[in-house]
């Protein structure tokens, strides 16, 4: 029979996840510093030093964490995505029909952007300009399994892409933001928009729709 305590891999333990908090903690304050200084004082007008000074860090301690400034506007997508995930999951939207499902992802992003128009307006035009925000594809595959699931249930028509339908919704949300932030005030309702976009990808255009494949 073993009889060797199991107090010091317990202290271990509790050392580690003390140290993984701490990490955690430290990420987050660079985060919030830097996402108000940007919104303060614009993406490009912010260098890393400042963000140290803010934070009362060293400046080795930002790029250990953050080793691009661009970084922070990764993270500030990631958090987004996270948040409106975590919204539907609470809502168990999955068991929503397709429709409805996206139109409540769509829904609660719009949610996100107004409550915070500022903040949207630099992140979103900074991410458009120096960041990878029509690269990455983290919006495209999440939309792309939504269409997917409800391809599964037989709620979206045989023969549609699922891959191409995410690529669609997540260009035309991405298109329709980057519109509604260029002037102030807001040219447009955000949500009425994406609503009424999602509707005519959803529902299509022609009144004949097997005329499609014609040239």
């Amino acid at each position: 029979m073993n009889t060797r305590p199991a107090a010091a891999g317990d202290k271990s333990g509790t050392a580690a996840g003390r140290q993984e908090r701490k990490r955690r903690k430290l990420y987050d304050q660079l985060y919030d510093t830097a996402i108000g200084l940007f919104v303060t004082h614009g993406f490009e007008a912010t260098t890393m030093d400042q963000i140290a000074e803010t934070a009362d860090v060293a400046r080795a301690t930002v790029f250990n964490h953050y080793s691009q400034k661009v970084g922070f506007l990764e993270e500030w997508g990631t958090r987004r995505r996270a948040r409106v995930a975590g919204i539907l999951g609470a809502q168990h939207a999955e068991n929503l029909p397709v429709h409805d499902r996206l139109h409540r992802y769509l829904k609660e992003m719009a949610d996100l952007n107004t409550a915070s128009r500022a903040e949207t307006t630099v992140l979103m035009d900074a991410s458009a300009r120096h960041g990878r925000l029509l690269q990455d594809p983290s919006l495209e595959v999440e939309l792309t399994r939504i269409v997917e699931e409800g391809r599964h249930r037989g709620e979206i028509r045989t023969g549609a892409d699922s891959d191409q339908a995410g690529t669609l919704l997540a260009a035309c949300y991405f298109s329709t933001v980057l519109r509604w932030i260029r002037e102030e005030p807001a040219p447009f309702d955000l949500h009425q928009r994406l609503h009424g976009a999602l509707d005519i990808i959803l529902r299509g255009l022609l009144t004949n729709p097997t005329d499609t494949n014609k040239p």
